[in-house]
């Protein structure tokens, strides 16, 4: 596997050989499905060009719940199969796909009635074993579940009210930078000879006759538009994949798309060493840890507004700290609140009965083999982005005609991952070399897996970039820069939001730092100095924006 730079000069070099190659497949979306969907086509030998409208994982995949996870509430729907199968991912992350970028995480599930710890730890239990029975040669994933009683509860989470809670049930998931995560599909699939091509809209499709032949796409830092060549256009674009179908004059499905709202808490605000799920008004409500903060969710309402800009409203936020605050002996408030997002899960509705859907899928996702040349793949969850891949390039390799080889995605560490953890056992060797305190270097660990090396080697020649700028406390301008000149980042919201997470992690959202991070990125942009207060604009109207149901 080749080094995967998704440079401005490398973004260069892919739109020239966009506009002049023929492909296989032109993936449309740039979210964790679209990116597994490019690695699973360039990794079975094909010749493969994604094209995402905005940034890497823009969309849903930034504005999960951070989570991977069997879903073990879906046990009380019955949905057995759909939680085997993201278990199996779920500890396939864990063990071999992403460890840097997923670990194990304790969360307990409250109990306040005696009749709760039979049913609830049946449920657990089965959890497990499921998780056990899909396991390759007896390798674990996570640790098992165990049951605690009200004094073990409070010893672990002693901000939980002992008042309310009579025990528990412990058990583990996985945590994880979905932002990061999505980047890095997509940089091993371009690693693997995929074009990753973002903030470049499909605005067209091409027809060779009755079929599909390609699209036409632009690039938004340009407007130029240019047309690319494909056999397969695979449609992975989430809540605008009913619209992209349509685009191709088709409608056999449409995509509802229901929101969900987070809050990053202060770590200080809840005591505790473990996350919890615990039951809501009509659904559940999960408090867990993330990267030194608490992260709260989820809601599930319908949205019909900008799909683009889904936003945070006070009675979300009202929703979430109420049933949050049934189990906490000190009541969260929104003072404790740093920041907010809100994404949209594609809900699948069908509108006909006759379009050929792929048989033998997961009732959680759907492919959708029509107009000719075109396939869809749609609904879903995040842990199982994986299967979904594996489901849609299956289905291109029938419109191909082409006998593909299996998928080897099961066993291929995602950039980062392979040599993780001997660069760990560096750490303190790293920090000294840079002269950069080890909690930075730890920090990092965890982002960029057994890349820290080359991330921390600018260090060596401009000292300044190991130490932190003034409101971006949490982070080393090396790492910003990284964001540009080997992520794919194309503007200041790219780099706050999704290569790294200012946006939410403090009450002013880094926007005091703002215009010292556009000054950093300017001469790797290009930016002159109206371009770069426009981009502190535009990343501060975002922040207004998912921060307006905290006022």
């Amino acid at each position: 596997m080749t080094v995967a730079d998704l440079s401005p000069a490398g973004r260069a070099r892919a739109l020239d050989a966009a506009r002049a190659g023929r492909f296989d497949i032109a993936v449309v979306g740039g979210g964790v499905t679209g990116a597994g969907v490019a690695l699973d086509a360039a990794a079975r030998g094909l010749s493969v060009v994604l094209l995402e409208a905005g940034d890497l994982a823009s969309g849903t995949s930034s504005r999960s719940g951070k989570t991977v996870h069997g879903g073990l509430r879906y046990l009380e729907q019955l949905n057995f199969g759909l939680v085997a199968e993201a278990l199996h991912e779920r500890d396939l992350m864990v063990r071999t796909l992403a460890p840097h970028l997923v670990t194990p995480e304790p969360f307990l599930f409250p109990l306040t009635r005696r009749w709760e710890r039979p049913y609830i730890g049946a449920g657990v239990l089965l959890y497990d074993l499921m998780a056990a029975a899909g396991r390759t040669g007896g390798r674990g994933g996570v640790p098992h579940h165990r049951h605690l009683s009200r004094r073990g509860v409070l010893r672990e989470a002693p901000g939980l009210d002992g008042r309310v809670v009579t025990g528990a049930l412990q058990y583990y998931d996985g945590r994880m930078d979905d932002a990061r995560h999505t980047l890095a599909v997509a940089r091993t699939a371009a690693a693997h000879g995929a074009l990753v091509l973002s903030h470049t809209p499909v605005v067209e499709v091409l027809r060779d006759g009755p079929r599909l032949s390609g699209v036409t796409a632009q690039d938004a830092m340009t407007g130029d538009r240019f047309d690319v060549t494909a056999s397969v256009v695979v449609n992975a674009a989430g809540v605008w994949a009913a619209d992209v179908q349509a685009m191709a004059g088709s409608a056999t499905f449409a995509v509802r798309p229901a929101k969900g709202v987070h809050l990053l808490v202060e770590r200080a605000a809840f005591d505790s060493r473990t996350g919890i799920l615990a039951r809501a008004e009509d659904s559940v409500i999960i408090l867990r840890k993330w990267f030194g903060h608490w992260l709260l969710g989820t809601t599930d309402t319908a949205w019909t507004g900008d799909r683009r800009a889904p936003t945070v409203a006070r009675e979300d936020v009202d929703y979430l700290l109420r049933n949050v605050n049934r189990y906490l002996a000190r009541p969260l408030s929104r003072a404790d609140v740093l920041g907010t997002f809100a994404g949209l899960r594609p809900l699948l509705a069908p509108v006909t009965r006759d379009a050929q859907t792929t048989s033998a899928l997961s009732r959680d996702h759907a492919v959708i083999e029509e107009p000719a040349g075109m396939v869809t793949v749609v609904g879903g969850k995040y842990t199982t982005y994986r299967r979904m891949a594996r489901d849609a390039v299956d289905a291109a390799g029938r419109v191909l005609r082409a006998d593909l080889p299996p998928t080897p995605t099961a066993e291929l560490p995602l950039v980062g991952a392979a040599g993780w953890r001997a660069t760990g056992n560096r750490v303190a060797r790293l920090a000294a070399e840079h002269g950069v305190g080890q909690g930075h270097v730890r920090r990092m660990l965890h982002r960029y897996g057994d890349e820290l090396a080359d991330v921390l080697a600018p260090v060596r020649d401009d000292v300044a970039l190991g130490r932190p700028l003034p409101g971006a406390d949490g982070y080393l301008p090396v790492e910003f820069r990284r964001a540009v000149t080997h992520e794919g980042a194309l503007t200041l919201v790219d780099v706050l939001h999704r290569r790294t997470h200012l946006a939410i992690e403090r009450t002013d959202a880094g926007l005091p730092a703002a215009p010292a991070v556009a000054a950093l990125l300017a001469p790797l942009l290009g930016w002159d100095a109206d371009r770069q207060a426009r981009e502190v604009a535009a990343y501060r109207a975002e922040v207004e924006r998912d921060r307006a149901g905290l006022d």
